[in-house]
């Protein structure tokens, strides 16, 4: 507990405006002792304190800096199928998509007019489509997954994971209505609500998936155990399905 009540003060710290360079060696010494299920549990109780769920969002991005070379480990250790490892290929998929986006919306912005002609445009409404098809992998977080890791104490980071969701969600729809919409708009205007959209989308869902790959799968294992336990979930997460992208077993 005072490991955790450390990491809390020093997420206060970082929300409360004080510059983070100002912090950054102290917390960069603490956070290489700091597992991701502490992590949790210190951004639940900041939430049980009062602290809005969207305050949490963006905080100690050293710490996600430092856990870049896990994911590998975590994942080597889970059968192919295994729920998180299936959402975990389900997100490099997802992360090249975004990539994709990136590189149509910059091959746009180059663009003088719209023409009908011109793949671009169906490029960009293929990989919208593609994004929004991304829901079955949301729902099995929502509907199966987070419900169980809930059920054993930690709410913290779920309910900041659902709450991006519905943003995403929003964005997706907002790049995908855009593409279809082109036609009838102003070409300057389309750009630059393109711009805006499509890049607030890449660097959110980004950041979620980060999260969710760093912190919430592997608390997920932390707090799951029994392989009969993931063995219903499996069950669960077939009932709901899977996107037209998740790779086969």
């Amino acid at each position: 507990m005072d490991k955790i009540d450390k990491l809390v003060e020093i997420l206060e710290r970082l929300n409360s405006g004080e510059s983070p360079d100002a912090v950054r060696e102290e917390a960069q010494a603490f956070l290489a002792e700091v597992d991701p299920t502490e992590l949790s549990m210190a951004e639940q109780k900041l939430i049980k304190a009062g602290m809005a769920p969207e305050d949490l969002r963006h905080l100690c991005s050293m710490h996600m800096e430092m856990l870049k070379g896990e994911l590998e480990k975590m994942t080597s250790n889970l059968e192919t199928g295994h729920v998180i490892d299936t959402l975990v290929k389900e997100h490099e998929v997802i992360l090249s998509f975004l990539d994709k986006l990136e590189a149509t919306n910059q091959e746009i912005q180059n663009l003088d007019a719209y023409n009908s002609n011109n793949e671009v445009f169906a490029k960009l409404l293929h990989i919208a489509e593609h994004l929004i098809g991304a829901e079955p992998h949301h729902q099995r977080e929502e509907q199966v997954l987070f419900p169980e890791v809930e059920s054993r104490g930690v709410t913290g980071p779920t309910r900041i994971m659902v709450m991006e969701h519905e943003d995403l969600r929003r964005y997706k729809h907002d790049v995908q209505d855009l593409a279809k919409d082109v036609v009838n708009m102003d070409f300057i205007e389309f750009k630059n609500r393109l711009n805006a959209s499509s890049n607030l989308l890449v660097m959110t869902l980004r950041d979620h998936i980060f999260k969710e790959n760093n912190i919430l799968y592997p608390t997920s294992l932390e707090v799951i155990k029994d392989s009969e336990d993931w063995e219903k979930l499996k069950d669960a997460c077939d009932k709901i399905g899977y996107c037209c992208f998740t790779p086969e077993k």
